[in-house]
């Protein structure tokens, strides 16, 4: 009988009842009645009359329903009470359908002619954006073939002093391989170093005069009419952790007093039964505690089709015409109401915009690798956001969250459909974000990146093997996305986009080849005795030639290139102030850590990378499941255990840089988890997403030397 009262007890506990109506409960039910019995009794208290002795729980449901959503004590609660044909009481999730059409236009792309991909596209004849072009567009066009004048020249330098390093100057084969291995190389790294220089100078001078971000006034009444969802999708996710953030949201934009104009969507996909129950629960303890019953809605997806992008276009047919902007959020995105309401006023401000995207700050995360990673976007990541949007201006990324999205042309032109063609590299687009920003662009709809604009925050991977699992999928996904390169219509900046996105991951499939013919050349001219002449007729040797100087002045212009934004980064903060990195002692301290181990790091990067790109066509997409956001848990497909043959190989592969097997071991031991949670105790600080205030889940001081703060 002990039992039988002990669970009626736990079955009480888990309906919100005050403790002293859960212990009138639980005496009427008597301690001696058994479990059929017992139960029975707490059903009929709970509904007030005689229940059926078969099926004791349909008698009180109305009533346990009612006490869930706290109707007794919050009357608005009623309203997502209803009653369906049958007269049953039903618990309505979600607003009132008003649906639209969703469908893919134009698809699959038809493709350009090779020779005229570059040319810039003609409008859209459905194009319905009242400013294609903008003010903005002549100076982008200019900008970039600025752009395109310095990285070709800079590539062209170093290229032709490469030439002279060689012993041959590029007359062998071999040699021949490795010039244009290094021109596509250094021509890729100089793009990124011109984007963080002139990020730089954008920064230094206080800002673009293109920026979006100036065309709004911070105080500018918010229409009436523009109704703005705040929506995010979920797929078995940490629901703790995903409520809490949205709730810090929540209450962010309530004490900004535009509230009215915003509603909340938490769109699940998730295919575990108890991930579901938990998203339920806390979706009914999140209104309860913010009173957001008919503000803040939740739906699960039953069939969950085309991933991620699918779940948005499915809240875009069955809602999307009820409002005029939608943001877009992560499971583990947080944004200031300050933000939120900015992005609106920023919309209204330029009715030609289709994207608004921020740039997100990372945070919220407490281990070493975590912290490194955070360090390194909070200070490098603002010169090269700034520099993207120099080149870029309103033909920008969307990196498919924390952006504000027009709603209405997003249903227009930015439908997917599945690729045509057999094998892993067709079917759904996995990287829906970039295309859908093509599109959009293609539409005549501007994306822009509001790089200044604060109160945007993400999470990194929480360590190295989770950061791998999202590269293996974003890898895929850009390889997907590089088939619609010559898709009729796009813009050049946006084909631009698509290389960008292969090329993040092949170029590590580059730099091993390049290091492994650059290792055979040596192997070549050390085992096998030189060759005067190479030609027929050759009336002179050729005498092989090393020239230390070209080499040194070679590998000083690389080093510079490489490590030049870090330093302009890191002096942007000392002009600026770097109190918020404990002084420019510790900041300059932080920088040499993240670098070393950028460089420790940098070996096992590549050849996972170099492996994600060779084995795409054998990749399955079952295996791109949700990312792990628990910093206290590594899963999925990639193991500790996958590290030991990469680290080896990254021990040989970094022979000509910086790594020594000390450090190869040290870096071994920090991929281990208990020595890494053991240093992040001491080295990283603690902090939680509390109540309603944004400014908690990122007040930790940001640098990767500091201690703990008090």
């Amino acid at each position: 009988m002990h039992d039988s009262a002990e669970a009626r007890r736990r079955y009480l506990e888990r309906l919100p009842f005050v403790f002293g109506k859960r212990h009138k409960l639980l005496k009427a039910a008597g301690d001696e009645a058994g479990d059929r019995t017992g139960m029975a009794d707490v059903h009929g208290a709970l509904s007030g009359r005689k229940v059926d002795p078969h099926d004791p729980a349909e008698a009180s449901y109305e009533h346990r329903l009612e006490t869930a959503v706290g109707a007794g004590y919050a009357p608005q609660a009623r309203q997502v009470l209803v009653r369906d044909r049958q007269d049953r009481l039903r618990l309505n999730t979600g607003p009132a359908l008003n649906r639209s059409s969703m469908i893919p236009r134009r698809w699959p792309p038809k493709f350009w002619q090779v020779k005229s991909w570059w040319r810039c596209p003609p409008r859209d004849r459905r194009a319905d954006s009242p400013d294609p072009l903008g003010r903005w567009h002549r100076a982008g066009a200019v900008r970039r073939a600025v752009l395109g004048l310095l990285v070709l020249a800079q590539t062209v330098f170093a290229t032709d002093f490469m030439t002279a390093v060689l012993p041959y100057h590029g007359r062998q084969p071999l040699e021949i391989a490795i010039l244009v291995l290094f021109a596509i190389l250094f021509c890729w790294v100089s793009a990124g170093f011109w984007t963080a220089v002139m990020g730089f100078v954008v920064q230094l001078v206080g800002g673009d005069r293109y920026a979006i971000s100036r065309t709004a006034a911070g105080d500018a009444p918010i229409d009436g009419q523009a109704r703005t969802a705040i929506i995010m999708p979920i797929c078995n996710e940490n629901v703790a952790r995903v409520f809490a953030g949205l709730r810090a949201t929540y209450e962010s934009l309530a004490s900004t007093g535009e509230l009215r104009h915003f509603d909340f969507f938490i769109l699940s996909d998730s295919s575990d039964a108890d991930n579901r129950v938990a998203e339920r629960h806390a979706w009914l303890a999140l209104c309860r505690a913010v009173g957001g019953f008919g503000r803040v809605f939740y739906r699960w997806r039953q069939h969950r089709i085309k991933r991620k992008s699918g779940n948005v276009a499915d809240f875009c047919r069955r809602w999307g015409a009820n409002y005029r902007y939608m943001v877009v959020l992560d499971a583990d995105s947080v944004m200031s109401g300050d933000c939120l309401a900015t992005l609106v006023r920023l919309m209204e401000a330029n009715p030609g915009a289709g994207i608004i995207q921020t740039a997100p700050r990372s945070a919220g995360r407490d281990t070493l690798y975590a912290r490194m990673q955070q360090f390194a976007t909070c200070v490098y990541g603002p010169l090269f956001t700034a520099g993207l949007h120099f080149w870029q201006l309103g033909e920008s990324h969307y990196w498919g969250h924390n952006a504000i999205i027009r709603v209405a042309p997003f249903i227009k032109h930015c439908a997917l459909g599945r690729l045509p063609g057999q094998g892993t590299l067709s079917g759904e687009i996995l990287s829906h974000d970039f295309v859908e920003a093509a599109l959009m662009r293609r539409a005549g709809w501007a994306v822009w990146l509001a790089y200044d604009l604060s109160g945007s925050y993400e999470e990194m991977p929480p360590n190295l093997v989770d950061e791998l699992k999202r590269d293996r999928r974003w890898c895929h996904g850009n390889l997907i996305n590089f088939r619609l390169f010559l898709a009729e219509g796009l813009h050049p900046a946006h084909r631009a986009v698509f290389v960008t996105g292969v090329m993040a991951y092949c170029s590590a499939m580059l730099w091993f080849v390049f290091l492994l013919l650059s290792t055979a050349l040596l192997a070549v001219h050390t085992l096998i005795e030189p060759q005067y002449f190479i030609s027929p007729k050759q009336l002179f040797p050729i005498w092989p030639e090393w020239h230390v100087e070209r080499a040194l002045t070679l590998w000083s212009v690389t080093a510079t290139v490489l490590f030049l934004p870090k330093i302009l980064s890191v002096a942007l903060i000392w002009i600026k102030g770097a109190g918020d990195f404990g002084g420019r002692t510790r900041l300059t301290f932080s920088m040499i850590l993240e670098a070393l181990s950028s460089m420790l790091l940098a070996p096992v990067r590549m050849l996972f990378h170099t492996g994600f790109v060779v084995t795409a066509p054998r990749f399955s997409p079952a295996i791109a499941n949700h990312p792990v956001r628990s910093s206290l848990r590594i899963g999925g497909t990639l193991s500790p255990l996958t590290f030991h043959w990469a680290l080896p190989q990254g021990r040989f592969t970094s022979v000509k840089s910086v790594c020594s097997p000390q450090q190869c071991r040290f870096q071994r031991a920090v991929c281990r988890r208990g020595i890494q949670r053991h240093v992040d105790r001491r080295c990283s600080s603690h902090g939680q997403i509390v109540g309603n205030d944004v400014a908690q889940y990122v007040t930790r001081r940001t640098g990767v030397a500091l201690q703990r703060k008090n």
